[in-house]
C-alpha cells in the first residue's frame, strides 16, 4: 500500500511569524481552520492499514482529551505524566493538557517502576496517561509513593478487565467520552481557556540524560518550541503535506522537536510506524523526505547492510564494493569542492542506478532528502559509508536544554568530523577553556525546582553545553566530547573516549566500548560484542556456544575482536591507541543504569561497577574472575560468576 506522492507547500511567511506568537495548541487550532478537513495530519499504521486523521480530526482529538482531563479534575498548571510510545494518544493527550495550562512530561516505557515513580515524584504529577496494562501495572506496583496522583488513564484496553472497578483507573477512550460531553455542555470551554495561555508558559518539561547522575528535569516554554520549530521550517524547507516518521521515543527531544513543534507549526504529517521492527517497510510506504533519529539507529543499519553484503554471492559483493569505491571518491571530490570529473560522474550515475539506489531502496532510504543523526557521537565512517551509497546523511548538534538540534552540517558543505553551522538565529562561541556556549530564543527557562542548576547552566547569558569543541577554519564546530570526559593520561595528553569508542563501534562486531586511561600510563577498553553479528560469525564456523557470556568468553571471538581493535589502532596517533581490553560478560543496561534511555553511556557509574575490571588491566594480570549481578527480561536480578581473559593489543 504505497501513499507516496503527498505535494509539499510551504506557508506564507505572514501566517509562520504570525504563529510564533501562539501556544502550541494554538498554533493547532488555527492550522485546523486553514487546512480543515481535507488535509491529513496524521497517520498511524495498525494490522498494516493506515489509519488518517485530518486537520480537523486531530484538533478535535486534542479538544476532548483536555476536556475530559479537565473534567477528571486537572488544573491549570498541574503536571501531567505520558508513558507512552509512539502513538497519536500521546499529541491528543500533551496538547489537550497545554491547551488547559497544564505542564507536560513523557517518560520512557522502558523505565523501570522505580524510575516512574522517582520522576512523576518530582513534579507531584496528578495525572498519568499510559500506554497499556504493562505501564500501568508499574504504576500501581509503587502507587504509595505517588501521593498526588489522582488518576491513571490508559490507551491500550487489553488485558485491562480485571482491573474494572479500580477508581484509580481510567480508559482513554471513556476520557474522550467525558470530553466530548463537557463540551456538549459547554462549548465555550475549550476556547476560553486556549485563550488564556501565554507563549512564555512552560509547555513542557523533559528529564536530560543524566550521563553524570541524576537527571535534571528542563523547562521548556510555548515560546522555545515556537522558535525551533521556525528554524527547522526554514532549514529543511519542509511544508503542508512533507511526511515526518515518528521512530524516536517521545520522551527524547527530537520526536518532541518534530512531533508538537515542527509538525503542527508547518503544516507536515505525522506518521506512526506499526512497530519498530517495521520501520524500514513504512519508510517505504510513506516516502518521507526527511528524518532525524539517533546515531546508534545508524550504526545499527549500516551493520546490517555490511552483513547482508557480506552474506551475499561474490558477484554481488563485488559489485558492491566497487559502487562503494565509486561513490566514496565523487563524495571526496565534492567535500573538497572540485569538480567531480566526467567519467567519474558517468561510473556515479550507473552504479547508483545499478547498485547504490536499489541498496537504499531495500532499507527504505531512497526517498529521502536529508537525513540526519544526533543523540551521541557517530563514526565519521559510519557517514561516509552512507553518503558513499547516496544517502544524504549529515551529523548535527543539539541538547535538551536548546529544545532540540541546533546546529546542522548544510548540504553542500558536509564534512563527516564536524556537526556543521547553527541554524538562523543561534549565536555559538567558544569559551577560553573550550567549552561550546550558545544563545538562542529556543534555550529552555531553567530546571525545574533547581535553581542552583539553572544558575550554574548560564554564564553571561549563554548556556554553558558541558561539551568541549572548537570551530575550524570553514566556520563549522567539532565536538571533542563532554568536558568533564576529557582524559588526561600520565603523560598529560589530552583527548576525548567518544573519538575512539566511535570508531571501535564502526565495526560489525561491537556493539558498545567504554575507553579508560585518566592519570594512566596508556589507554584501556572494556567492549561488548554484538551478539547477532557475532554469533552468526561463530555459526557459520561452527564454534557452539550458548549465552552471550560463552560467546563473549570464546577464544576465537576474542581474536576476531583484537583484529577489530587493532584496525582503529592503526588509524590512532600512538597515545590515543588501546593496549589491553576485556570483553565484558555482559551487555550494558539502561535497567542496570549503566546506559541512559537514549543509549548513552554513564561512564562515571560504569567505572565504579567494573573498577576491579579496570584496575586488572593496569595490573599484571592476565584473567580476573567476576561475580556480577544481570538483569533478566522478567525484570529479576540474577548474580553470575564466570572468569574474564585481559587482552593485550600488540
Amino acid at each position: 500500500m504505497g501513499i507516496r506522492g503527498n505535494q509539499s507547500q510551504q506557508l506564507s511567511a505572514e501566517m509562520l511569524a504570525s504563529l510564533a506568537s501562539c501556544t502550541l495548541p494554538m498554533v493547532l487550532a488555527r492550522q485546523a481552520r486553514f487546512l480543515g478537513a481535507g488535509r491529513t495530519a496524521i497517520r498511524e499504521k495498525a494490522y498494516g492499514v493506515w489509519k488518517t486523521y485530518s486537520w480537523e480530526d486531530y484538533l478535535r482529538f486534542v479538544k476532548h482529551t483536555g476536556l475530559g482531563l479537565k473534567a477528571l479534575g486537572m488544573m491549570r498548571h498541574d503536571n501531567v505524566g505520558i508513558v507512552m510510545n509512539n502513538h497519536p494518544e500521546w499529541l491528543f493527550t500533551e496538547l489537550g493538557a497545554q491547551a488547559f495550562g497544564a505542564v507536560t512530561l513523557n517518560l520512557f516505557t522502558s523505565a523501570v517502576a522505580g524510575e516512574l515513580a522517582s520522576a512523576l515524584n518530582r513534579i507531584q504529577a496528578t495525572f498519568v496517561v499510559a500506554q497499556d496494562q504493562e505501564q500501568v501495572d508499574k504504576l500501581l506496583e509503587l502507587r504509595s509513593r505517588l501521593p498526588h496522583l489522582k488518576r491513571i488513564v490508559y490507551v491500550d484496553p487489553t488485558g485491562m478487565r480485571t482491573y474494572t472497578g479500580n477508581p484509580l483507573l481510567v480508559s482513554f477512550q471513556e476520557l474522550l467520552e467525558r470530553g466530548g460531553a463537557l463540551d456538549a455542555d459547554d462549548p465555550a470551554l475549550f476556547d476560553e481557556e486556549l485563550s488564556r495561555g501565554k507563549v512564555d508558559d512552560v509547555a513542557h518539561m523533559i528529564l536530560t540524560s543524566g550521563t553524570t547522575g541524576l537527571p535534571k528535569l528542563a523547562m521548556l516554554s510555548h515560546r522555545n518550541f515556537a522558535d525551533m520549530a521556525g528554524k527547522w521550517v526554514e532549514a529543511a524547507k519542509v511544508g503542508i503535506g512533507t511526511n515526518w516518521l515518528s521512530m524516536t521515543p517521545p520522551a527524547w527531544i527530537v520526536d518532541q522537536m518534530w512531533g508538537v513543534g515542527v509538525t503542527v507549526r508547518s503544516g507536515m504529517v505525522m506518521n506512526f510506524p506499526e512497530t519498530p521492527e517495521t520501520v524500514t517497510n513504512d519508510f517505504r510506504e510513506i516516502g518521507p523526505s526527511v528524518i532525524i533519529t539517533s546515531s546508534r539507529f545508524w550504526e545499527d543499519l549500516a551493520s546490517t547492510i555490511r552483513v547482508r553484503i557480506d552474506d551475499a554471492g561474490l558477484v554481488n559483493r563485488a559489485f558492491f564494493r566497487l559502487a562503494e569505491r565509486i561513490g566514496r571518491a565523487a563524495i571526496e571530490c565534492r567535500a573538497a569542492k572540485r569538480p567531480v570529473p566526467l567519467s567519474l560522474r558517468f561510473l556515479h550515475s550507473l552504479a547508483s542506478l545499478l547498485v547504490l539506489r536499489p541498496l537504499m531502496d531495500r532499507v527504505g532510504c531512497s526517498q529521502f532528502k536529508s537525513a540526519y543523526t544526533g543523540g551521541h557521537p557517530i563514526s565519521p565512517d559510519v557517514i561516509l559509508f552512507f553518503r558513499a551509497c547516496g544517502l544524504n546523511l549529515k551529523q548535527c548538534y543539539g541538547l535538551t536544554e536548546t529544545c532540540g538540534i541546533f546546529q546542522v552540517q548544510p548540504d553542500d558543505e558536509v564534512k563527516p568530523e564536524t556537526v556543521g553551522k547553527p541554524l538562523p538565529g543561534t549565536s555559538v562561541r567558544i569559551s577560553p577553556d573550550q567549552e561550546v556556549m550558545v544563545s538562542s530564543p529556543s534555550v529552555f527557562t531553567g530546571y525545574y525546582n533547581d535553581y542552583e542548576a539553572t544558575q550554574k547552566a548560564f554564564q553571561d547569558g549563554w548556556l554553558l553545553t558541558g561539551d568541549a569543541g572548537y570551530i575550524d577554519r570553514d566556520g563549522h564546530l567539532v565536538i571533542i566530547g563532554r568536558k568533564q570526559d576529557i582524559i588526561r593520561d600520565k603523560e598529560g595528553n589530552a583527548f576525548s573516549p567518544d573519538f575512539i569508542e566511535t570508531r571501535l563501534k564502526f565495526s560489525l562486531y561491537v556493539k558498545e566500548a567504554v575507553i579508560f586511561g585518566e592519570g594512566k600510563p596508556h589507554l584501556t577498553a572494556l567492549i561488548n560484542i554484538d551478539q547477532g553479528n557475532v554469533g552468526n560469525w561463530a555459526e557459520e564456523r561452527m564454534i557452539a556456544y550458548t549465552t552471550y557470556t560463552d560467546l563473549s568468553a570464546r577464544p576465537e571471538v576474542e581474536d576476531l575482536v583484537l583484529a577489530e581493535v587493532k584496525k582503529v589502532n592503526a588509524q590512532l596517533p600512538e597515545p590515543m591507541r588501546i593496549r589491553k581490553f576485556i570483553l565484558l560478560y555482559k551487555l550494558l543496561d539502561a535497567d542496570d543504569e549503566e546506559l541512559t534511555r537514549t543509549g548513552k553511556v554513564r561512564r562515571r557509574f560504569v567505572y565504579g561497577v567494573y573498577l576491579p575490571l579496570i584496575e586488572g588491566m593496569y595490573g599484571n594480570q592476565e584473567d580476573i574472575r567476576v561475580k556480577g549481578k544481570v538483569r533478566y527480561r522478567d525484570g529479576q536480578v540474577g548474580v553470575i560468576e564466570t572468569t574474564v581473559r585481559v587482552i593485550a593489543v600488540s
